[in-house]
């Protein structure tokens, strides 16, 4: 519990500062002058996350946890305290990139030790912690994260960059509980090359189809720029395919891993689930905020029945799997409610009651919770102990996979449908009476946002979608007549997106019916390495004593 108190204090950090951002991502793309450039800063986030991941995984294998865990932590910190400086978008994607290199190893790696200390039937209850922390945190972060971006200012720094500048003592905090509590015993690891020619191919495959996902809206998925994202990312991932193919053992995923089908279909599972759970679930705050004019903060508190959701069916999942050793109906039920509550919240409009939206919000916690934890169990579980931190790593990375590529797919998605519904809903809207009396009485108003809309309108300026993309602010700012036709498109730009995640989802639900259960295991990854290593003493005594008589 000591150990464990350590490796809390290491997710607590990653897991806070994914939820304070994702609900006061919009005032700060506000204040920059970005908020069509949030995918930027999203990605960028994940793709230095996503890279490091195996990396970490690897290297833990290789020379011990400890040093990397403290690097992640130290790595995490710093990223948080340079975007806390950022006077743009781009400057806040370039140090929310820095932070990733942190973050990859924060939560791969505390699942990892854990893996070391106990087995993978006990381990289900003890993650119970973990899930704690991760639901505790995703309670208090959009809340916190909505106070810190709804204050102008606090102390003299903007509200908003309070949300990265408190991770600075949080995670001080942590390095120095894990520094004096965390004590792992030594092993003996085999003596490897870093595979370092993988994590440069991996980084010329990934990096350009995660950009042409996010850019292809504004390129155009056929542009010059984007075919040569395509030929750049194929060309990397068939080098890195080539690369770990011949390094066997050494290399930085090795191939041998996916002859395992438990192993290969959970990896695929993982990146389906990861696009399906992060680009549905990152639009969520939006439309509170957006659509609803809800506050940073109200947002964070109107996410509770997701948070608890998760928490609940991860506790429960987390109990019965230690006392049966089963964990597959979880996985299946898990999927089924995913699919089902992003099916229902893509019926959202402006006008749905709040509290229909929250039990579509609490059906597809409960169907993560279940989901998510005897997915990353069950692949830790398929692999020998030896490959503690790499398969783990892979289930993180994989998940990550599909969660950076689930977002920027389905950002580009809204954004691309958003100018057109807005638009659409402005013509529609032209046509009634009660739209064009407020126009007429916007042009004459004292509130400045709805007399310069209404002039637009009048003038035939058709730039409002634009101009609303560059602020989404102004849509709470006008009356409830001109501010309809934004919302609506917003709403349903937003339901074309989840929509398109249920159906991701059902891919996950056909992909966990044929995965088949493995036994868990009864000991945990240094009991089983102890255990191992013993039997190879005694067998070399054997085949000595044998030799000599």
């Amino acid at each position: 519990m000591v150990v464990l108190s350590g490796l809390l204090l290491g997710m607590l950090l990653g897991a806070l500062d994914q939820t304070i951002v994702s609900t006061s991502i919009r005032t700060i793309a506000d204040d920059l002058q970005g908020y069509s450039m949030q995918a930027w800063v999203t990605t960028a986030y994940l793709i230095t996350a996503t890279l490091s991941t195996p990396l970490y995984g690897k290297l833990s294998d290789m020379y011990g946890r400890k040093p990397f865990y403290l690097t992640a932590i130290t790595l995490f910190v710093v990223g948080s305290l340079l975007c806390t400086f950022s006077q743009s978008m781009y400057q806040l994607a370039a140090f929310r990139a820095f932070q990733g290199l942190g973050a990859g190893g924060l939560m791969s790696l505390a699942l990892t030790i854990l893996g070391d200390m106990v087995s993978p039937r006990e381990r289900a209850r003890y993650q119970g912690y973990f899930l704690a922390v991760f639901g505790t945190s995703s309670v208090v972060g959009p809340v916190l994260g909505g106070v810190l971006a709804g204050q102008d200012q606090i102390f003299g720094i903007s509200g908003w960059r309070w949300v990265f500048l408190v991770n600075v003592p949080l995670g001080m905090i942590a390095l120095a509980v894990v520094s004096k509590v965390l004590r792992l015993p030594k092993q003996d690891r085999p003596k490897q090359t870093v595979d370092w020619f993988g994590v440069l191919f991996m980084a010329v495959g990934l990096v350009p189809l995660l950009v042409v996902a996010e850019q292809g809206r504004e390129w155009g998925w056929g542009s010059a720029a984007s075919l040569s994202c395509y030929v750049v990312g194929v060309i990397g991932l068939l080098g890195f395919v080539a690369v770990e193919a011949k390094l066997g053992d050494a290399a930085l995923i090795p191939l041998r891993m996916f002859k395992n089908s438990t192993f290969a279909l959970g990896v695929v599972i993982s990146i389906v689930v990861g696009a399906a759970m992060f680009g549905g679930i990152t639009l969520l705050p939006q439309y509170l905020q957006v659509v609803r004019g809800a506050s940073p903060t109200l947002a964070g508190m109107q996410m509770l029945p997701l948070v608890v959701g998760m928490m609940v069916a991860s506790v429960i999942a987390g109990q019965l799997i230690s006392r049966t050793g089963r964990y597959r109906a979880f996985p299946v039920i898990g999927s089924a409610l995913v699919v089902l509550g992003l099916f229902l919240l893509h019926f959202i409009t402006p006008d749905t009651p709040l509290a229909v939206t929250m039990l579509y919000m609490l059906i597809t916690g409960l169907g993560l919770g279940n989901l998510m934890q005897p997915l990353t169990l069950a692949i830790q579980n398929a692999l020998p102990p030896q490959d503690m931190g790499v398969s783990t790593a892979a289930a993180t990375f994989f998940r990550q996979i599909g969660g950076t590529l689930g977002v920027a797919v389905f950002l580009s998605i809204l954004f691309a449908q958003v100018t057109p519904n807005i638009t659409g809903e402005l013509q529609a809207a032209a046509t009634q009476p009660a739209f064009q009396q407020a126009v007429a009485q916007g042009t004459h108003s004292s509130n400045p946002v709805d007399a310069a809309l209404a002039n637009g309108l009048v003038a035939q300026d058709h730039s409002a979608a634009e101009k609303v993309l560059a602020d989404s602010s102004v849509i709470q700012q006008l009356s409830p007549e001109l501010a309809r036709p934004f919302k609506v498109g917003f709403a349903d730009a937003m339901g074309t997106v989840f929509l398109s995640a249920s159906l991701l989802a059902i891919i996950a639900f056909v992909l966990v019916l044929f995965w088949k259960e493995v036994p868990l295991r009864t000991a945990g990854g240094i009991q089983s390495q102890a255990a191992k290593s013993e039997a190879e003493t005694e067998a070399e005594t054997w085949i000595g004593v044998e030799t000599k008589a």
